[in-house]
């Protein structure tokens, strides 16, 4: 590829990252730049499997760069015209032939669904743009795309309905390319046949509504139902980040708790081990109290310190975990012993899915509960054996005070 091409394609991926990131909603979460990039790059694949010439792989990397630009409009409607335009603007500024912008052209319009694609590279672009359905990821792919499609249709879309019309939409789909059929096909039809495997369990339960995203319904006023939402929106993170916030304070409060109880038991301890212990001999009286009071500072110490006694998992998680949302990413104890690339990756995948991502920040506020539920417990007995003992500690030592006036003995003056 010449040094003029190279500086286009450069040009047109900085181009296109900018507009991805300032110019379309970030909504969308399934048609978005990395999308693009994965296209990109199934089409680079393709291009090396057919030895495509320097101008070809140059006009189908072009057309795989802008073909989802069109999404600047808000909506999947027409968003290949739109991107033609995006497309056709941006090469002819940058003096690129007008054959190779026809090309260019003709490649992302054969993308349109139901795609009809007429040459090799239209086929390539065709069969790159649903790579997606023929991977590992289909599952959480196929999941942003369901939620992109509940933001735009403005209300919740059925498991069910859309686990059908993806057992349709995959029965019906066949790459074009060879490389399509023998590489792709076989993992789509397994996708398929698991999708189909679900639809046939007859203990599947029936889906519940989804509370993290309450999407507005459709007949209210687009306009207002746009602010609707994102006030909607707006409130769930509020609510996340005030909970979050509210669970941080109140375990910081309990370990302040802890250090206190600590503290005022230890200093107890120490005063009757270095004066009261040390001069048994002539208060022998006060042996039994002061052993008292000893065991209920070393109960109530005991327990604080279980009330502040850190606990961790294993610190590692699968590939499968990942996969299947089993392991929340957002405690460090469920990934210290992780490698730094596959902690990316598995926050990349998260991030990915908005339904993994509020579940895992769920989970986190819950077990944050848990963790407080035990940590308030240990503090309450702390101090109650605390309060008890001290109580009885006193009563004792007024006995033992007593019980020596009665005798008329005289308490010797402590030597410090």
């Amino acid at each position: 590829m010449s040094e003029a091409q190279e500086q286009v394609l450069s040009a047109a991926r900085n181009y296109i990252t900018g507009l991805f990131k300032h110019q379309i909603n970030p909504e969308f979460v399934f048609h978005n730049i990395e999308h693009t990039e994965e296209v990109v790059e199934a089409c680079s694949r393709m291009a090396d499997y057919f030895q495509l010439s320097d101008e070809d792989r140059y006009i189908l990397l072009l057309a795989a760069w802008f073909h989802d630009t069109g999404y600047t409009l808000g909506e999947a409607a027409g968003h290949e015209a739109e991107s033609i335009k995006h497309a056709t603007t941006f090469l002819a500024q940058n003096g690129v032939d007008d054959t190779i912008i026809q090309r260019v052209t003709s490649a992302i319009a054969a993308t349109k669904m139901p795609q009809s694609p007429v040459n090799q590279l239209e086929k390539i672009l065709c069969d790159a743009d649903l790579h997606h359905l023929a991977t590992d990821d289909f599952k959480a792919r196929t999941q942003l795309l369901k939620q992109e499609r509940e933001m735009l249709v403005g209300q919740k879309i059925p498991k069910k309905e859309w686990r059908k019309n993806n057992i349709e939409f995959l029965g019906n789909h066949h790459y074009f390319t060879e490389y399509g059929k023998e590489q792709l096909e076989p993992k789509q039809v397994e996708n398929l046949n698991s999708l189909k495997k679900k639809k046939d369990l007859k203990d599947e339960p029936e889906e519940e509504e989804n509370v993290l995203f309450p999407y507005v319904s459709p007949a209210v006023n687009p306009d207002e139902a746009k602010v609707m939402q994102k006030n909607l929106e707006r409130g769930i993170q509020t609510m996340f980040r005030s909970t979050s916030n509210n669970h941080l304070r109140l375990s910081s409060m309990s370990d302040n708790k802890a250090h206190i109880m600590i503290s005022v038991n230890s200093i107890i301890i120490g005063f009757i081990i270095s004066v009261v212990f040390k001069n048994l001999a002539t208060i022998g009286q006060y042996t039994i109290p002061s052993f008292i009071l000893v065991a209920v500072c070393l109960a109530s110490i005991s327990l604080a310190i279980l009330a502040t006694r850190p606990s961790v998992n294993n610190g590692s998680f699968t590939e499968e975990d990942i996969r299947n949302k089993k392991t929340n990413l957002l405690f460090f104890g469920n990934f210290f012993r992780m490698g730094v690339d596959d902690y990316t990756w598995a926050m990349n995948q998260m991030l990915k899915d908005g339904e993994y991502l509020y579940e895992s920040m769920i989970k986190d506020i819950y077990y944050l509960g848990v963790v407080l539920a035990k940590k308030y417990r240990y503090l309450r007995w702390s101090y109650t054996i605390f309060m008890i003992g001290l109580i009885i500690s006193v009563i004792a030592f007024g006995i033992a005070a007593i019980s020596a006036a009665k005798t008329s003995e005289i308490l010797p003056v402590i030597d410090y």
